[in-house]
């Protein structure tokens, strides 16, 4: 009987730490924290430098015109005369193949892929700022190696892009005299530096930041666990024998 009685024990004599209404719970750190901020600038630097047509800049029949991998601003075309005028707007190429030159639909490729590799971290480690346990230290320590992939795809983006600037399109903007790493009368835009910055800082900062950006905090989970279910087994038996 006397055991009987122990078994039977009020479940609050294991007691849980209460949770305060509303609070959110995280497994960063402070360092991860600061990952998570870092790790979405980066991404958002060099996914709106990859979609604006910032990279270089020259003029066309006395038009400033600018260019990216995939996209333009202010294109020439055939008027009534037949004589070439200048649209004043920016847009994409009409097909993949429309792009002037083999290296610069490589860079479109490369570069889109780093950039959506760099959203889909910064993502989750914003999540992880509120959501309990949502990733392991190791997760962490390979969402850092995805950022340096992903990088790494932005910056060989970069490195291919010079060697698109023989193409007629872009000689005829640059007083055709323009060469692979020889601009000519162009220049490069800020959207270039952005996307370069920003993949930098994730091979560099967001990668070594991720080794200790989440805490260690298995134990702890398993006596909260165990506990738990003490509790619940518990009360399930003595809700059984009152009956």
């Amino acid at each position: 009987m006397i055991t009987f009685c122990i078994w039977c024990y009020d479940p609050t004599h294991f007691p849980i730490p209460a949770e305060k209404p509303g609070t959110m719970r995280s497994s960063l750190t402070l360092v991860g924290i600061l990952w998570a901020f870092l790790s979405l600038v980066t991404a958002v630097a060099s996914s709106t430098s990859y979609f604006l047509p910032y990279w270089l800049f020259g003029s066309q029949l006395g038009k400033p015109v600018s260019f990216s991998t995939f996209r333009r601003c202010n294109y020439p075309v055939r008027g009534k005369e037949r004589s070439l005028i200048m649209v004043e707007e920016c847009g994409r190429y009409a097909s993949f193949s429309a792009i002037p030159s083999l290296a610069w639909q490589m860079c479109t490729v490369v570069t889109g892929a780093g950039c959506v590799l760099l959203l889909l971290v910064a993502l989750a480690a914003v999540l992880s700022c509120c959501m309990e346990e949502l990733i392991s230290r190791m997760m962490g320590r390979c969402m850092g190696a995805a950022q340096f992939v992903g990088g790494l795809l932005i910056s060989s983006g970069c490195a291919l892009y010079p060697l698109g600037w023989n193409s007629p399109e872009i000689m005829q903007t640059c007083g055709n005299i323009s060469n692979q790493f020889q601009l000519g009368t162009c220049r490069l835009g800020w959207g270039y530096y952005c996307a370069g910055g920003g993949a930098a800082a994730a091979m560099l900062i967001c990668t070594w930041l991720s080794c200790f950006a989440v805490r260690n905090t298995k134990p702890v989970m398993l006596v909260e666990s165990i506990m738990r279910n003490t509790n619940s087994y518990s009360v399930e038996l003595d809700h059984c024998l009152k009956l």
